[in-house]
């Protein structure tokens, strides 16, 4: 397993997965200093605009950061391009990533050979997030570098795999950089990651909690307030399978034990998507390891103290 020199000196071996809406460059700077990856979603910028203004504020704190700290250089990171038709955005947003040289771009909703020789034009690094070992291989095939094996128990768009399985599968014919999503939100769980096969862990439920995410202060609290039983999967609210917090779902009047399937000609992540993600809010099965609402670096924090004992532990037996 290797992984490419940028993302080989991180502090722990996480990504902050990018959250719809929540993640925005005052996260994803927190995140980058303390040491992991962090992401937010291209269409997070709105309007398509804004983008330019988000990339020139981060590439320029985090370069000033490491002028200040060259002993603590802070990690790089990543933006995530929906890649599925509906994103009318999607040749834009990859003009400005290449624009900024930005070093990891996140694909989902579809693998596209051209996103990928757009990112490798100026040496940056795609990894295409996929919930099944039929997926992970079109996406290699049609030239990502890694992958994110998206597992049961993941927050927003979620496989249902045991994440034993699908890392295993991949790791039969796939011998490059894999980050592992679902559930994860303790150091625990990020060795447990590396432990079946993954390099890197992704996690994103934790991050909505803390200070710098803009989630609305009801949403952060119910993530700390909440466990892995308040969760549904369901593909209602995109059309694309997912897992959300049970409260909002019956907020909205929604019976969550009748819960009806959307078709999937219904996938949207337009303004309807916005809408329906800021009253429905999404969450991973791992909540039940957030305690409190903290500033990103602090949780952060607590993921290193936590990975570090996990591995003392192992290494003691």
């Amino acid at each position: 397993m290797s992984l490419p020199p940028i993302l080989q000196n991180l502090r722990i071996p996480v990504i902050g997965s990018p959250l719809f809406i929540i993640s925005n460059p005052d996260l994803v700077i927190a995140q980058c200093k303390a040491g992991i990856v962090g992401a937010f979603p291209a269409l997070n910028a709105r309007p398509a605009e804004m983008l330019e203004e988000w990339l020139k504020r981060i590439t320029g704190e985090l370069a000033e950061h490491d002028a200040k700290h060259p002993e603590r250089q802070a990690a790089p990171f990543a933006v995530n391009q929906i890649a599925h038709r509906s994103n009318t955005r999607l040749e834009h947003d990859v003009e400005m990533c290449v624009k900024y040289k930005v070093p990891v771009v996140i694909t989902s909703l579809g693998a596209r050979p051209d996103v990928n020789q757009a990112i490798h034009s100026y040496g940056g690094v795609v990894l295409h997030d996929i919930i099944n070992n039929t997926f992970a291989r079109k996406a290699i095939e049609k030239g990502a570098d890694g992958l994110i094996a998206v597992a049961a128990g993941a927050g927003g768009h979620a496989g249902s795999l045991s994440p034993f399985a699908l890392v295993q599968e991949i790791r039969e014919w796939f011998d490059g950089p894999i980050a592992l999503s679902g559930a994860i939100a303790n150091g625990n769980a990020v060795l447990a990651a590396q432990a079946c096969g993954a390099d890197l862990a992704y996690i994103g439920s934790a991050f909505i909690a803390t200070e710098e995410a803009n989630a609305a202060e009801g949403y952060k609290q119910m993530i700390v307030e909440s466990g892995a039983d308040d969760i549904i999967y369901t593909n209602l609210i995109t059309g694309v399978l997912g897992n959300y917090l049970k409260p909002t779902l019956e907020r909205a009047g929604l019976d969550t034990q009748n819960l009806p399937t959307a078709d999937k000609s219904s996938m949207n992540f337009g303004a309807g998507a916005t809408k329906a993600w800021k009253d429905i809010w999404g969450s991973g099965q791992g909540i039940g390891a957030v305690k409190a609402v903290v500033p990103a670096g602090a949780l952060v924090d607590r993921l290193a103290r936590e990975y570090a004992a996990a591995r003392a532990r192992v290494l003691a037996v």
